[in-house]
């Protein structure tokens, strides 16, 4: 696997090219009135990625407060049951445990360089409010974070964190009440708040440039990856996608390394329909929340409703350099079921004393299906998050 190029020229890190596309995908389809806060922000954030001073800070506090790098871990248990050799990238030691403050602390910074005191973010398991809360605490921001009614009752303890931390937690009642809907109702506020507020958007969409901003701030997890593994690359490196922020930062540094890249969607109950959170393996291109990239729609192009046991995943949409990768070859998209991700929760649990996200499930369930075709490999499993938030749920279930 080698990322797309013309001579001897990588177009896949030329992207996104000055439109904000990552080849057919991406671009900045938004309402005019936001058109001024985007340029904005895009002028902002390639000053500041370019500054010592704001990449050093940056950095200082994810070792000093988020407690970077985190540690590569081999699952010697799980391994010998599966046949392979499987290692954790443990993101979910990071504070608030989840890869979400990577982005969080990063945003923030750009809040308070754009002078903008109050910050707004959308979230839907939970750990991207809470990471918002905690920077918007630790850097003397007002926070308000968008989330869905469901959610809000499937993540009582992620509300619980955000309120503590001092953020206001908003409701939304409007269609499912999950996490579309939140990032739909943020995005409406922004557009009448944005001269004194900056948009925290948690994932690798919307319009440009929030998802190479993200990535940026996420690829930091397959750096180091690289890192750690100087000793010998792994043959295949899995994570879960949603929007898909976790999985572009550990896949974006590795695209021309020759590793196989496998992110792995939500497949709801199993049902072969997109009433699942599996935009790239059954959606299909189309416009959402500002950015074209594939997306689970009717034949009249309207969205429709995802599901998942996760409440990170159910999203009807994924990043647009996702649906380039998926396009290229350079990603290979699989799913899995919300059954064999409950079973993949306990197992992990069980063999090995780390209780993952649900989100991060989904990924080693997958693993745990296709053993037999990885049998002798060395397999990196990116642990998104840890699983706190999910146990009360997933109790409920009788698991």
């Amino acid at each position: 696997m080698g990322a797309t190029s013309i001579g001897d020229q990588d177009v896949t890190a030329s992207l996104p090219d000055q439109r904000g596309r990552y080849g057919d995908y991406g671009g900045r389809f938004a309402p005019e009135t936001l058109m001024p806060a985007l340029l904005e922000l895009e002028d902002v954030f390639n000053e500041a990625w370019t500054d010592p001073s704001f990449v050093h800070e940056y950095r200082r506090l994810l070792a000093d407060y988020v407690g970077r790098p985190t540690p590569i871990f081999e699952a010697a248990n799980l391994s010998r049951d599966l046949g392979i050799r499987l290692l954790l990238k443990r993101e979910d030691l990071n504070h608030t445990g989840a890869h979400k403050i990577n982005n969080t602390i990063g945003h923030g910074l750009l809040a308070k360089r754009m002078g903008k005191p109050r910050i707004i973010a959308e979230t839907g398991a939970g750990q991207h409010g809470v990471a918002s809360a905690t920077a918007a605490s630790l850097l003397n921001l007002e926070c308000d974070v968008f989330m869905g009614t469901k959610d809000i009752e499937r993540q009582a303890l992620n509300v619980y964190r955000m309120e503590l931390l001092g953020t206001r937690v908003v409701p939304v009642s409007s269609g499912a009440g999950t996490l579309k809907d939140a990032v739909s109702e943020a995005m409406r506020y922004w557009v009448s708040t944005v001269e004194t507020t900056h948009y925290m958007i948690g994932s690798v969409v919307g319009p440009h440039p929030f998802p190479l901003i993200v990535r940026e701030f996420q690829k930091v997890i397959g750096e180091e990856l690289l890192s750690q593994m100087a000793g010998g690359q792994p043959d295949v490196v899995v994570a879960c996608v949603g929007g898909g922020s976790n999985a572009m930062g550990v896949f974006y540094p590795l695209i021309d390394t020759g590793i196989e890249l496998i992110g792995v969607e939500a497949g709801g109950l199993g049902t072969n329909t997109p009433s699942h959170g599996a935009s790239l393996s059954l959606g299909s291109p189309g416009v959402l929340h500002g950015s074209h990239t594939y997306m689970l729609q009717d034949e009249e192009g309207q969205v429709l409703e995802a599901h998942s046991v996760s409440a990170g995943l159910d999203y009807p949409g994924v990043g647009p350099e996702h649906a380039y990768f998926k396009d290229a070859g350079l990603v290979r998209y699989e799913t899995a079921t919300d059954a064999e991700a409950l079973a993949a929760f306990a197992l992990l649990s069980r063999r090995e004393g780390i209780i993952p996200a649900l989100e991060s499930a989904h990924a080693l369930a997958w693993i745990v299906r296709g053993a037999d075709s990885l049998a002798g490999k060395t397999v990196v499993l990116n642990l998104s998050g840890r699983g706190d938030k999910d146990v009360q749920q997933v109790a409920a279930l009788g698991i």
